[in-house]
């Protein structure tokens, strides 16, 4: 997966910036969506979900409340905008999701960088004007270096 900036105008292309990305990631990971309540985060993980086949994006939505949200075995959506500490995120078992052969998608996982892998893809979104997006995707996976 390769760092890009990518400008969306709409929803429905946010939406499907996800799914095309979906097709990019590994079986398991770990993807920070960074950005300002409103930047289009729940958005971007609806494509992602539907690209992974994972449920339909109307079936999708911000796990603010619940913190995690699972489709099916191998996708988790967590959003830690409602908790302050560290410890607090310690109590919800992300590292045991982590271990998981999944995607992870995670919202507000900069605010904890301590409990975030290393290895990870960081998407941060931006809100530039209507439903406009700038969407920049970097990825922090190492290559197979063990031969």
């Amino acid at each position: 997966m390769k760092s890009r900036t990518i400008r969306t105008q709409s929803e429905e292309e946010t939406i499907a910036l996800g799914e095309s990305l979906a097709a990019e990631l590994p079986a398991k990971v770990v993807v920070l969506l960074i950005g300002n309540l409103g930047a289009g985060k729940t958005t971007l993980a609806k494509g992602i979900v539907k690209g992974l086949e994972a449920a339909h994006p109307d079936e999708v939505s911000s796990p603010t409340f619940t913190l995690i949200h699972e489709y099916g075995p191998r996708v988790y959506h967590v959003d830690l905008y409602r908790l302050d500490r560290a410890e607090q995120v310690a109590t919800i078992g992300l590292d045991e999701i982590f271990e998981r052969e999944a995607v992870v998608l995670v919202e507000w996982g900069e605010r904890f960088p301590e409990l975030m892998p290393e290895e990870r893809v960081e998407i941060t979104l931006r809100a530039v004007g209507g439903d406009e997006r700038e969407i920049s995707i970097s990825s922090r996976m190492h290559t197979d270096e063990h031969g």
